[in-house]
């Protein structure tokens, strides 16, 4: 399980445009990976949306985002191009991502529990050192937290 302040594991990422990389491939940059429930739904296409509305400020802070679920890889290829997000999403099928940074939980939906992906959010350094995580997350506001959390974060760093 990943811990803030400490290095997060190399994991493949299967990427729209159908790219891979890993995640040491963003050493250099600071990362912002959020992890989302389904593609195409209304909290989170509104939560893409807000960081699609604050891209360019992240961008100032030299800071790279990507978004994550366990969608295939067309749904998320289809929720980018729909939405116009001017970041990657994740096609995390086989639940890897997922699970180095623990976010699948058993949930209530409709009075049955259901294994999914909660919310959540985790700001990685330059380093690939995890510096801040948020878990449980709410749409409204939380990219502004995110990146006044980053801001004070590079400051310090």
């Amino acid at each position: 399980m990943i811990k803030v302040g400490k290095k997060i594991p190399d994991a493949e990422l299967l990427l729209t445009g159908n790219k891979t990389r890993k995640l040491s491939d963003y050493r250099g940059k600071w990362l912002v990976l959020y992890f989302y429930p389904k593609a195409s739904t209304p909290g989170c296409t509104q939560e893409g949306l807000d960081f699609k509305e604050a891209i360019y400020k992240f961008r100032r802070q030299s800071t790279t985002i990507l978004g994550a679920s366990r969608d295939s890889l067309k749904a998320q290829e289809n929720f980018k191009a729909k939405q116009g997000f001017p970041f990657d999403l994740v096609a995390d099928k086989e639940e890897s991502l997922c699970q180095a940074f623990a976010v699948i939980k058993m949930k209530n939906m409709y009075g049955k529990q259901v294994r999914g992906i909660e919310r959540s959010t985790f700001i990685i350094d330059d380093q690939g050192i995890l510096r801040h995580e948020w878990r449980g997350v709410k749409v409204k506001g939380h990219v502004e937290d995110v990146l006044e959390t980053l801001k004070a974060l590079k400051k310090g760093a």
